[in-house]
């Protein structure tokens, strides 16, 4: 048994889509969010770092994984990359499934997921939606993180894919380069017509 529809959250960086889950779990829909879901892994006491620091020595600390000193070891490296996923990406899984499980008796339920398209997640869920916003907002909210520079941004994106596709390849779009009030509307709208 599933929830009745699970919708696949999306976006690329900077779009807003943290932002739009937490609309989705304010009108009381169950959202599954993989990135909380790794962080918690990954943490102090993580269920995964033992596996991490067998196969990265280096990079697991007293709180859990030391992100700069992994990101450092995979940024540029696809193999080590793989190893990575590897190790989490079958945790992830489980844990989304305990989640579908779990929430079996909802009409709507929300699985976020950063790189939906790009690491082929779209076959677990019924449909898709798609944050986004002009390329300038995006721009200038990924700039004023800390420590992000214009290069960092760049190989962050070259490895999503492109807004104007994931745009494309959705069934529902959600902008967010407008007011919060007017994106949390759009989102209210959504769930009605997808529970409705």
């Amino acid at each position: 048994m599933k929830p009745g529809l699970i919708l696949g959250l999306t976006g690329s960086i900077g779009m807003g889509k943290s932002t739009v889950a937490g609309m989705f779990v304010r009108l009381g829909v169950p959202v599954f969010d993989a990135d909380a879901q790794v962080r918690l892994m990954q943490g102090k006491g993580g269920e995964l770092l033992p596996a991490i620091a067998a196969a990265f020595p280096g990079t697991v600390g007293p709180q859990g994984l030391d992100r700069a000193a992994m990101g450092a070891l995979v940024f540029d490296d696809p193999a080590a990359l793989a190893r990575l996923e590897a190790i989490v990406h079958p945790a992830v899984a489980a844990a989304r499934a305990a989640f579908l499980a779990d929430h079996a008796d909802r009409p709507l339920v929300v699985l976020d997921i950063p790189l939906l398209f790009e690491k082929g997640g779209a076959e677990h869920v019924d449909a898709i939606a798609v944050v986004s916003a002009p390329a300038a907002t995006q721009r200038e909210r990924v700039l004023a993180r800390p420590g992000m520079t214009p290069d960092r941004f760049a190989g962050i994106l070259a490895l999503q894919l492109p807004d104007a596709e994931k745009r494309r390849r959705a069934d529902h779009v959600i902008d967010t380069g407008v007011s919060l009030a007017e994106t949390e509307a759009q989102v209210r709208a959504l769930v009605e017509r997808l529970t409705g």
